[in-house]
């Protein structure tokens, strides 16, 4: 993996990490997630890059 694509991976972890903590419990609910998948989820965005 090169240098840029491992840069794009980390930056859409952390970005999709921080708008996802950034909701409130009954937003994330509406979304059908809680706050214990946030790192998970925003790994696997992170993977498909």
């Amino acid at each position: 993996m090169g240098i840029l694509k491992s840069i794009r991976k980390w930056s859409a972890y952390h970005r999709t990490y921080r708008d996802l903590n950034a909701l409130d419990a009954r937003s994330l609910d509406d979304i059908g997630i809680n706050r214990g998948d946030i790192h998970r989820l925003a790994q696997e965005y992170a993977n498909r890059i």
